[in-house]
């Protein structure tokens, strides 16, 4: 089956909101990828497997999703570093539940914490903390240090929350490799209240440490505004879904996707923690806040359509999860990008399959993905805004530092790991 792809489609695929100088210095090899000799170029990619189309841009396929072995033990170090403070963290929250006279509720809100918090990647705290290593690299005392672990444990207390409620919404059984919190000891929806604690606990912990700092005040507004932000995008993801009832296909555009993904994805994972560090750091100047936030958006989008592909064609064995995006029936990235390319016959299949928890409607749509070349279009898709991305970062300035940005695409859009 030959498929070509119309410019305005391309277009939409690759738009991005960097500057526009970027888009000006990328923008033609994109679209002579897609075009060049009447789009033969793009049909030869198509017919061809992920891997060899990667094979013939020099992308060592073994590696694509791993990270160097330098960031690997970094990552295992400073990780070492934060928990080797939980339980002070514990200690600082748990108190508070004392000086109330209501032992019970502080040992319920021990255990809600343990059982929440410091498991999984830590990949928002992580960046936090190597933010704020790579924005003062000269002043790295033990306290400061201890501070921005702090901060990290607080943007782990944020998705522990989301993810709470989350499963709550979704109806999902297992999370991080053992049961959902709200299927434990029969908590059951009792669980959200249990979810309203994990946020407090983030003030908690803001207040009691820096209180006296001239960030506090920006630290507080961060948090505030990407809980709101977060929500928003969770509301709208839901009303694209009908909440589990029929889904009407005509609401998944790409630009719906990208503010679903804007919201409830980019703010709390990527921006929230680098600008944590920032405001840790000092940094007054808006145009540096600027210049971060409209990378770290962009570089939410990759991970986030990465994700989306991965729950389609990722291994369980590697990423820890079973997709249900289709049946769920999400507002994907596949499924957008599927909508743009389907005939009529094509769409009659998505509109009869999609969103229903039936393992042969599910093959069904998997089957139509393979016939409009899908995994291959995000092969060509990732690799294009990853250098884009690459460029952008090389032209920050400001003085913000490259290092931790070009560090944060890779661990971050590259590696495949265990859901958050």
């Amino acid at each position: 089956m030959s498929i070509t792809a119309p410019k305005h489609v391309i277009l939409s695929l690759f738009k991005r909101n960097v500057s526009q100088s970027i888009v000006d210095r990328t923008k033609n090899s994109v679209l002579r990828q897609f075009h060049q000799g009447s789009q033969i170029q793009f049909r030869k990619d198509l017919n061809r497997s992920p891997s060899a189309y990667l094979r013939s841009k020099n992308v060592d396929v073994r590696t694509m999703y791993s990270v160097s072995e330098d960031t690997y033990v970094s990552n295992k170090d400073e990780s070492r570093e934060l928990m080797a403070i939980w339980p002070d963290v514990v200690r600082d929250l748990t108190n508070t539940g004392r000086h109330l006279d209501i032992p019970d509720v502080t040992k319920w809100l021990a255990k809600v914490l343990q059982y929440n918090v410091p498991i999984g990647k830590k990949i928002r705290g992580l960046s936090v903390i190597y933010a704020y290593k790579s924005l003062c690299p000269h002043d790295l005392t033990d306290e400061n240090l201890r501070l921005a672990r702090i901060l990290a444990w607080c943007a782990e207390l944020m998705q522990a929350y989301f993810l709470v409620l989350d499963d709550i919404q979704d109806g999902s059984e297992t999370r991080r490799n053992q049961p959902c919190w709200y299927l434990t000891n029969g908590i059951g929806l009792a669980a959200t209240n249990d979810a309203i604690m994990l946020e407090m606990c983030i003030y908690q912990l803001l207040r009691k440490h820096f209180r006296t700092n001239e960030c506090y005040l920006g630290l507080i507004e961060l948090f505030l505004d990407s809980t709101l932000r977060t929500a928003m995008g969770q509301c709208l993801d839901m009303l694209s879904t009908n909440f589990g009832k029929a889904v009407n296909l005509d609401l998944y555009t790409m630009d719906r996707y990208n503010s679903i993904v804007k919201y409830k994805t980019c703010h709390y994972t990527f921006v929230l923690p680098a600008m944590a560090a920032m405001n840790l750091a000092g940094i007054k100047d808006p145009e540096m806040y600027r210049q971060a936030e409209t990378i770290l958006l962009e570089m939410g989008h990759l991970f986030q359509v990465r994700d989306d592909y991965l729950d389609c064609y990722g291994d369980p064995e590697v990423t820890g999860k079973i997709g249900t995006d289709i049946e769920a029936g999400k507002c994907s990235w596949l499924v957008v990008v599927a909508l743009q390319r389907t005939t009529r016959e094509q769409r009659k299949i998505l509109e009869e399959c999609y969103g229903i928890d039936d393992k042969e409607k599910v093959a069904r749509v998997k089957q139509l993905y393979n016939e409009l070349g899908l995994q291959n279009t995000y092969a060509v898709y990732e690799e294009e805004t990853y250098n884009l991305l690459n460029t952008h970062i090389q032209q920050v300035s400001r003085g913000l530092p490259h290092d931790f940005f070009l560090k944060l695409l890779d661990r971050a859009c590259r590696k495949v790991g265990r859901k958050d």
